[in-house]
């Protein structure tokens, strides 16, 4: 069964982290800069594991970051 990329505030999040590049990112999490990048563009889903240390670098749940496709995001917040 196809699975639709989740959409994600990881560049954002970035951005307001004092414009944190990818491969800043990668290096806390243990992904690779391409990785984090194909996370941001939706090619690509992390693992739980690698969603909930993403979350922690930012001090969020991984709710507020990873939005499952069809659900209002919005309420979560």
């Amino acid at each position: 069964m196809p699975t639709e990329p989740i959409p994600n505030d990881v560049k954002l999040l970035r951005f307001l982290a004092n414009e944190m590049t990818q491969a800043e990112l990668g290096k806390r999490v243990g992904l690779t800069r391409q990785t984090i990048a194909a996370i941001e563009q939706g090619g690509y889903s992390p693992s739980l594991d690698a969603a909930f240390r993403i979350a922690e670098v930012f001090g969020k749940r991984v709710d507020e970051i990873f939005h499952w496709p069809g659900q209002d995001h919005e309420q979560n917040q």
